[in-house]
């Protein structure tokens, strides 16, 4: 399969038919044919070649959606950039890739003379911003009218689809190798659950489109013929709006969207009745944000997705069923094209019940990491993904993550995960958001940390939340101190950087553990 095969199918069964909706821009399954045989057109004559790869940097649109088609329609490769990332790390990605290409919109093309400097492999740089095109770009729109179209390659199969970078948590980024099947077997996937996706639906993009979460949706309603609705970036009232103005049946939204959107001061005011499938993931949720969610959209059903990039990537969903059953903790069971098995230090599978290495296989892990071939052999040991989580199944395949392995707290010999701490946190009425850590300390080696962001108006005490958290969870894991912030470091794809959070504490130091 390829990327651009459901485009062809959409235009042969619906060419009248809606497919992009930006904005006041409405476009149609046969006008994005066309557009996109005309871009990868003017790619080729460009100087674009078999496998070459071509970036984009820029923030949602109809143009990045077709950007996602042209590219691999003119046989080379897509690399989404990151738009959280600092020039440096942009530069990083491209020089490593060996990036030739750029598509950049107006919100980044004040950063051009300074990407210019440190990529001198960039060759051609295309605007495809609404505003005027910057000096020594060329226009995205003037490439499009004076190009001819050009046949379809149909990359597809094993080959490379795109390098996505990892979001450079730990150390520089990693480019993660996906392949058409790759992205196709995790799409596919997750439709023949029956949880998501339904032929006809209109899938609105919140999320950023760089990242494989909201990628995965795109995948989907590409693959379906559905339309897409899409807003620049996330904002709680543009999201409420697109949802009623556009009758959208689908989104993909990470938890502190969700919050965000259900807590809102004007979330009654909009007709969200249409929305009929949620799909949430990238972080662990609060079960109470989830509870007030599940409230607010009474006709949607929540599907959570447990993955990574390197899954393409999706790896297990906790259905509509589960959450009503009360498994809100879980991150559910694996995906009909995935495989889950938690494993100890030397590979070896564990029983159930017992916390190791979430390992996953399938179709859909990557090819490898771009140019790291020793990173790849140990991500992908004995032919399983290796995640770095930690977790484990029950007697039913229920998988639970507990944390990052390297997030674990060890503190006076026991053993303390983050995430089921960060649910009691969360539970207090002052709480809207937190993250727990482990820091040093002279008594225990290490004390568990809770930063927190109070509701608006409220404030909270380390006594207040030790006390509220035993009542929830063993008097060992409740935070020994807390810490009051305005907000939580966030990466591009919602996740929170708690590396960050440990800098003040542990320095610069890889170890971060006693």
């Amino acid at each position: 399969m390829y990327l651009t095969q459901g485009l062809h199918r959409a235009v042969q069964q619906n060419p009248d038919g809606i497919m992009t909706i930006d904005g006041e821009r409405t476009r149609t399954f046969r006008e994005v044919a066309d557009r996109v045989a005309r871009l990868a057109g003017a790619l080729r004559e460009l100087g674009v070649g078999d496998g070459d790869r071509v970036a984009m940097l820029g923030l949602n649109s109809d143009r990045y959606s077709e950007y996602l088609l042209a590219v691999p329609w003119a046989n080379a490769v897509v690399n989404p950039v990151n738009i959280r990332w600092s020039v440096p790390e942009i530069v990083y990605s491209f020089e490593d890739s060996g990036t030739t290409v750029l598509f950049v919109d107006d919100a980044f093309a004040a950063a051009l003379p300074a990407i210019r400097q440190g990529s001198p492999g960039l060759t051609t740089i295309i605007h495809c911003g609404n505003g005027p095109t910057p000096e020594g770009t060329l226009s995205y729109e003037d490439l499009i009218a004076n190009s001819a179209p050009i046949e379809d390659a149909r990359r597809g199969g094993a080959e490379l689809a795109g390098i996505f970078y990892t979001g450079g948590t730990t150390g520089f980024p990693k480019g993660v190798m996906l392949s058409h099947a790759n992205m196709y077997a995790s799409a596919l996937g997750s439709i023949a659950s029956g949880y998501l996706f339904k032929p006809g639906g209109i899938y609105l993009h919140t999320a950023p489109m760089f990242h494989l979460a909201d990628l995965a949706g795109w995948m989907a309603e590409v693959l379906l013929g559905g339309t897409h609705v899409i807003i620049p970036s996330f904002d709680p009232v543009s999201t409420l709006n697109a949802i009623a103005a556009h009758r959208v049946t689908d989104t993909l939204l990470v938890p502190v969207m969700i919050q965000l959107v259900v807590d809102h001061p004007r979330v009654a005011e909009f007709d969200l009745s249409s929305l009929d499938a949620i799909m949430y993931g990238a972080s662990p949720i609060a079960q109470a944000v989830l509870e007030r969610a599940m409230k607010v959209f009474p006709n949607a059903s929540f599907t959570q997705a447990y993955g990574m990039t390197e899954v393409a990537p999706v790896a297990t969903l906790l259905g509509p069923a589960d959450h009503a059953a009360g498994l809100l903790r879980s991150a559910g069971r694996g995906a009909p094209h995935s495989e889950i098995r938690i494993v100890d230090p030397d590979d070896v599978p564990v029983p159930s019940g017992t916390v190791g290495e979430i390992v996953v296989r399938g179709d859909h892990v990557m090819l490898g990491y771009w140019n790291k071939p020793a990173e790849t052999a140990g991500a992908l040991r004995g032919g399983w993904m290796h995640t770095g989580d930690g977790g484990y199944l029950d007697d039913r395949g229920y998988l639970y993550v507990v944390d990052r392995i390297k997030d674990m707290i060890v503190s006076g010999g026991e053993n303390v995960y983050s995430a089921e701490v960060e649910n009691a946190v969360a539970a207090h009425p002052d709480v809207a958001a937190c993250a727990v850590i482990g820091v040093p300390d002279a008594e225990w080696g290490e004390r568990v940390h809770a930063v927190i962001v109070c509701v608006p108006g409220a404030s909270v005490t380390t006594e207040q939340i030790r006390e509220h958290t035993k009542t929830l969870i063993a008097g060992y894991k409740a935070p020994r101190s807390v810490e009051v912030v305005e907000a939580l470091p966030v990466s591009g794809a919602g996740k929170i950087l708690k590396r960050e959070l440990r800098k003040q504490y542990w320095g610069e130091s890889d170890r971060q553990v006693h």
